[in-house]
């Protein structure tokens, strides 16, 4: 699996716009990365919180979608971050299913910096999306 901001072959335009790039997914795991630009870092001149917030979120995400075979996608209905050390250069998010359930998803993910240092840490819960009249999943 590989693009930009293709995932599952969906067309996601905010991690268009930020340069994401889908490396791997399968089997409840997936990898992602980022080549930080200059607009993406805080005033420390590192990267800013959320872009990292937003790559775990993304890689657990997708971790969870590997499971199944609908189109439907998940929700974030909640996440967890703790912030190890600060980042530079080419971002890695990581995200594995811990436990999957018929609505339930509960994942982890990690983010790497270039260097391969462990930046950031996660804990996230998904929630399957369903089509509300025949409970079949919605795209997207």
């Amino acid at each position: 699996m590989s693009g930009t901001a293709d995932f599952f072959g969906l067309k996601v335009p905010f991690l268009k716009h930020l340069g994401v790039k889908a490396e791997m997914a399968e089997n409840g795991r997936s990898r992602i990365s980022l080549e930080l630009r200059p607009e993406m870092l805080n005033s420390f001149e590192v990267s800013h919180g959320g872009v990292i917030m937003t790559m775990l979120d993304v890689a657990m995400a997708v971790a969870a979608r590997t499971t199944h075979e609908h189109v439907g996608g998940v929700m974030t209905i909640d996440m967890s971050v703790s912030f190890i050390r600060s980042a530079k250069g080419r971002i890695v998010a990581e995200g594995r299913l811990l436990r999957g359930g018929n609505s339930l998803h509960f994942c982890e993910g990690e983010a790497y910096d270039e260097s391969g240092e462990l930046v950031a840490k996660s804990l996230g819960t998904f929630k399957l999306r369903r089509d509300a009249n025949n409970k079949k999943p919605q795209a997207d």
